[in-house]
């Protein structure tokens, strides 16, 4: 026999462990593995419908992510349709004057503007801000003459459109140089 083990003598109970708190006899080693294993099914039970549960949810969340991404621009569109048919319109008629048209145009374009406030679709002109590399692009940059501090945008070449706080074009500008 070795260092740290103790003989059982053969007569005595089976002793199993209680929690980690200690040994009590086991007096029917075949009801007690009776019980484990019933104990160990109703487990492994649970687990199966846990797992199962699971499972349906990562489903469904993948389908409502899905639908989510399919129509996310809906509401958008819906309010681009008016702005297409308008402009649909202006192109059939043959007998409008430059007047009319440039009024059909303004109201088309108020109809465009609205669907992008819906869409939270917003214009970035920077014209006499300070230069943000985050919203702007630098094109060029121009000596300042004293009536525009420096790197402040003097010009805008195109303006820039953000969605919600996102950049989604920067707008293109012209900086006045730091002497």
């Amino acid at each position: 026999m070795t260092l740290g083990q103790s003989e059982v003598p053969a007569g005595d109970a089976q002793v199993a462990a209680d929690d980690g708190a200690g040994a009590r006899p086991v007096d029917d080693p075949a009801a007690a593995l009776a019980a484990a294993l019933a104990q160990a099914e109703e487990n492994h039970g649970l687990y199966l419908r846990a797992l199962a549960e699971m499972e349906n949810v990562r489903r469904r969340t993948q389908e409502e992510v899905a639908r989510a991404h399919k129509f996310a621009i809906e509401s958008f569109a819906e309010s681009l349709v008016p702005v297409y048919d308008s402009l649909e319109k202006a192109l059939q008629d043959e007998s409008s004057s430059s007047t009319a048209l440039r009024e059909g145009v303004q109201i088309t374009l108020r109809q465009l503007r609205a669907a992008f406030e819906r869409g939270r679709l917003s214009e970035v002109n920077p014209l006499g801000e300070k230069f943000d590399p985050h919203r702007h692009q630098a094109i060029s940059a121009v000596a300042g003459d004293g009536s525009v501090a420096p790197n402040h945008v003097v010009a805008v070449l195109q303006k820039g459109w953000m969605i919600a706080d996102r950049v989604l074009r920067p707008a293109l500008v012209t900086v006045v140089q730091a002497n």
